[in-house]
Order: structure tokens, then C-alpha cells, then sequence
């Protein structure tokens, strides 16, 4: 790849991504998971945390174990906090986790459920509450909302 091809690269990230999820939407689980994969290993474990937060909060959803699942959500967790660790409140990076809060502890709490670990699905929960809460009435908030409401239904109810 040539010089400027490789800085130009970060950019074309966020579309990479997004061609991926269009084939994860599409059906091919198996084929998305790897290319999410070789976009993990050309961004690294130390690449734009807005990349590896995003990345791995798709990747979670192609993992056929869900103790895989929650490995890649919590990664995409611990990027976001560093998205909002490193950056002003009108930083473009801090401002995207934001956004990304509620659907990351919505899918912890998620993972935790389907592995057994009702306190920690509920905690998670209650975060993806109050985040969603700071956010706005947007069709994304709405959805996630609604999913709130849905997983905190079937945790309270018997099982």
C-alpha cells in the first residue's frame, strides 16, 4: 500500500465497517466475522479507539459462544471509556460514545443474562437506563429504549 493510502486508511474505516454490516445484515454471519476480524487485526488493540469501540461492538454479534460475545462487547466498552476519557464533551470521539453508551450496556447486560449472571445483566441494564436517558428522542434512542424495557421485563420476570 502506498504512503497515502496509509493514512487515508483510518478514514476509510468507518465505511469498511459499515460494508461489513450490510453482509452481516445480508445473512453471511460467517463471512462477516472474518472480515471484522482482519479489519481487528489491520486497526489493533491500540489503533483510534472510536474504530475498535465500533469494530468490536459488531464483531460481538457474529460470535457463536457468548462468553465470545461478552469478550467483545466489554472491548467495545473499555474503548468507548477511553473515547470519553481522552476527549472534551464536544469531542468528536466522546460526543460518538455518548451515542454508543446505551446499546453497549444493553448488550452487556444482555450477555450476562444469557450466561446466568442476573446481578450483572441488571447493573448493566440500569447503565443503558440512564444513558439512553441523557440522550435524545431520536429513532436509534427509541429502539434502544424499547430494548430496555424488553430485557428488563424478562429479567424481573420467573425463570
Amino acid at each position: 500500500m502506498a504512503r497515502g493510502q496509509e493514512r487515508a486508511a483510518p478514514d476509510a474505516v468507518p465505511t469498511r465497517i459499515g460494508q461489513v454490516v450490510m453482509l452481516h445484515h445480508a445473512g453471511d454471519r460467517e463471512e462477516a466475522r472474518q472480515r471484522y476480524l482482519g479489519l481487528w487485526t489491520e486497526i489493533g488493540e491500540h489503533g483510534d479507539p472510536l474504530h475498535r469501540c465500533t469494530l468490536a461492538h459488531y464483531l460481538a454479534d457474529t460470535q457463536d459462544d457468548p462468553a465470545d460475545e461478552l469478550a467483545w462487547d466489554l472491548r467495545a466498552l473499555s474503548a468507548a471509556e477511553e473515547l470519553r476519557e481522552d476527549g472534551s464533551p464536544g469531542h468528536r470521539g466522546a460526543r460518538a460514545a455518548r451515542a454508543l453508551y446505551p446499546a453497549l450496556h444493553l448488550n452487556l447486560a444482555a450477555d450476562y443474562d444469557r450466561l446466568g449472571h442476573r446481578e450483572a445483566a441488571r447493573l448493566h441494564l440500569r447503565r443503558a437506563r440512564r444513558a439512553a436517558d441523557a440522550l435524545g428522542d431520536d429513532h436509534h434512542t427509541a429502539g434502544v429504549r424499547a430494548a430496555i424495557g424488553r430485557l428488563e421485563r424478562r429479567l424481573d420476570g420467573p425463570r
